[in-house]
């Protein structure tokens, strides 16, 4: 029995889980609006998890607190996974955008990956980056002033003694590219709508873009999309997105099988 607590919308990350779980054989328990739950009458997240735990063999959770999971992690009596935590990490997604970097580039090793969009926010190039930094990966951080990656981020590469470089705009050094990381300008973490306005269309990739790009090259992105990707590329054989979202229900059938001991 697997608990799947969504504090969070989310479509992929949590039916490809939900999808890998009844592929295994489980079954599942849980939520996706906290709304219905007893955290609309204030319940604490420790008081969630504990109860929980009681009910699972584990649990997969989504929250928008930063070090969530972790902390539910250290008062649980089953295994966390966390599917997303804030701003923070997102591992599962990484995982999954790591087998798909492997399948379509033939190594992880030695590639030029562009992450592009929003690197403040974005949790997903955050986990990405850092696995990465394990393969001598060189970095283009493409981005508005305002969503730059973050200062930690740039000293965890510098630590590393790896290469990165900051950009606003990526169209003449594309050709470069290995890997393309779009993602969304995420307005739910914008506490000021003006603030999103200003920079939610800022990148929209385009077909004709991809002109003279490596016949390697692939195009992902965590989904969903809004504007960033133009549906003029997904005819391209560059684009990879919807099979990368297939790819969430082996890796995730593999997360679960290896924490809860399967062959």
């Amino acid at each position: 029995m697997i608990a799947t607590l969504f504090f969070e919308p989310s479509t992929r990350t949590r039916l490809s889980f939900e999808s890998a779980i009844s592929r295994l054989g489980g079954k599942i328990v849980g939520f996706s609006d906290a709304s219905s739950t007893s955290v609309s009458k204030g319940e604490t997240l420790n008081d969630t998890i504990r109860t929980v735990s009681n009910y699972c063999d584990l649990i997969v959770m989504r929250h928008p607190i930063e070090g969530s999971a972790r902390f539910a992690s250290e008062i649980s009596s089953v295994p966390i996974i966390n599917a997303g935590d804030g701003a923070n990490q997102h591992p599962s997604q990484t995982l999954l955008d790591l087998y798909s970097i492997k399948k379509t580039q033939g190594r992880l090793e030695d590639l030029n990956i562009f992450l592009v969009g929003d690197l403040k926010y974005g949790r997903t190039v955050h986990s990405l980056m850092m696995a990465m930094s394990h393969w001598n990966a060189t970095f283009n951080f493409i981005s508005p002033e305002e969503l730059k990656m973050p200062e930690e981020y740039k000293i965890y590469l510098d630590n590393a003694g790896l290469k990165y470089y900051e950009h606003t705009d990526f169209t003449d050094i594309i050709s470069k590219a290995d890997i393309i990381y779009m993602t969304r300008v995420q307005r739910e973490r914008f506490s000021d709508p003006i603030e999103y306005e200003k920079v939610k269309n800022v990148y929209v990739l385009r077909n004709s873009m991809l002109k003279n790009t490596k016949a390697s090259m692939r195009i992902l992105h965590p989904l969903p999309r809004v504007n960033e990707i133009h549906i003029d590329v997904d005819a391209n054989p560059k684009a990879y997105y919807f099979e990368q979202a297939l790819n969430g229900v082996y890796t995730r059938q593999a997360i679960l099988c290896s924490l809860l001991g399967i062959k």
